[in-house]
């Protein structure tokens, strides 16, 4: 063919990708569960830091506030 190839974030394929584009999908799903988002997670062209992000936030292991108290990390 004349054009090659290439990948294109459907979420916003103006910009591309971003990872303000993958939190808003992520987080606006109704209910998303680490094996039906684990493709968008991992693929190979998401960079490693935001598919660690991405799977921390899924997994609720982000460390928010709340989560460092649960934790015994910081006082309540």
């Amino acid at each position: 063919t004349q054009f090659s190839d290439r990948w294109e974030w459907q979420s916003d394929s103006d910009t591309g990708f971003t990872v303000r584009g993958a939190y808003q999908l992520l987080t606006t799903l109704d209910s998303v569960t680490l094996d039906e988002a684990e493709h968008l997670i991992w693929h190979p062209q998401v960079p490693l830091k935001v598919s660690i992000f991405a799977w921390r936030l899924l997994r609720d292991r982000l460390p928010t506030k709340p989560n460092l108290v649960t934790r015994g990390i910081l006082s309540p």
